[in-house]
């Protein structure tokens, strides 16, 4: 295929990419992006088509891969828009200060977890100390599912202690 002719098939087929990329896009500002960008691509990648294959085909084949990948790429990187006039909103976020944490003091936790019954302060001083629950099991030779358990007890009974203490 010479390049006038696959010029020439490339633009006949602009009217065939137009509905098949607004069904992707549902915006026609989208749609005509992915349009232009599936043109560049077939016109970059033209050597990769084998004259006598389905030419339409072959484009619609790259305007799919261009979406799915745009997609996969816009749906690893969520991004917050702020949308108020001031930023006033995003600004607040940063001065919130946590009561609960600062009206406890380290020493007043760690009595209240020297409290705790063996078998629930263990395994959550090893937790706390920045082991995992695997390694925590293994430690203790204890089941998984017993370990989670006694470290939600743990905190559990550390909230009540703290709420009914006023610490």
């Amino acid at each position: 295929m010479s390049e006038l002719e696959f010029n020439q098939a490339l633009v006949n087929n602009v009217n065939y990419l137009k509905p098949f990329a607004f069904n992707f896009t549902k915006d026609a500002d989208k749609a005509q992006d992915l349009i232009q960008e599936t043109m560049h691509r077939a016109l970059v990648n033209k050597e990769k088509f084998n004259a006598g294959t389905n030419f339409k085909a072959w484009t619609f084949t790259i305007m799919r891969n261009i979406f799915i990948n745009d997609f996969r790429k816009n749906s690893r990187y969520k991004v917050v828009h702020d949308n108020t006039e001031n930023n006033s909103f995003l600004d607040n976020l940063k001065h919130i200060a946590n009561t609960a944490e600062a009206a406890i003091g380290y020493k007043e936790v760690m009595a209240l977890v020297d409290r705790l019954p063996d078998i629930f302060k263990r395994p959550f001083l090893l937790y706390y100390n920045g082991y995992q629950y695997k390694d925590i099991a293994a430690q203790l030779m204890l089941p998984l599912g017993t370990i989670k358990s006694r470290i939600h007890f743990s905190r559990r009974l550390l909230k009540e202690q703290i709420l009914n203490n006023g610490v």
